[in-house]
């Protein structure tokens, strides 16, 4: 069983990788992602300001990120579950 800590930077890498692949971390004016794991509860919010008129949009690479970063932690409840 994953530990929290281990748990929290996981889904944190994954979901900043995905910011990552589509904005040169040069370009972003601000991001942020905040993942909480506490009692079993995965929380995570993603936040990307690229600049102005950036394509793709940010509030739909900021779900994907998120939802990497959910699908991360999955799989690494998986592999710790001998799956």
């Amino acid at each position: 069983m994953p530990s929290d800590e281990e748990v929290v930077r996981t889904a944190s890498a994954a979901a900043e990788g995905v910011i990552l692949d589509f904005y040169k971390q040069s370009e972003l004016t601000d991001f942020d992602v905040t993942v909480e794991f506490e009692d079993g509860v995965l929380d995570i919010d993603v936040y990307v300001n690229p600049p102005e008129g950036a394509d793709p949009d940010p509030d739909a690479v900021a779900d994907e990120a998120a939802v990497a970063a959910g699908d991360a932690v999955d799989d690494l409840f998986a592999v710790g579950n001998g799956e």
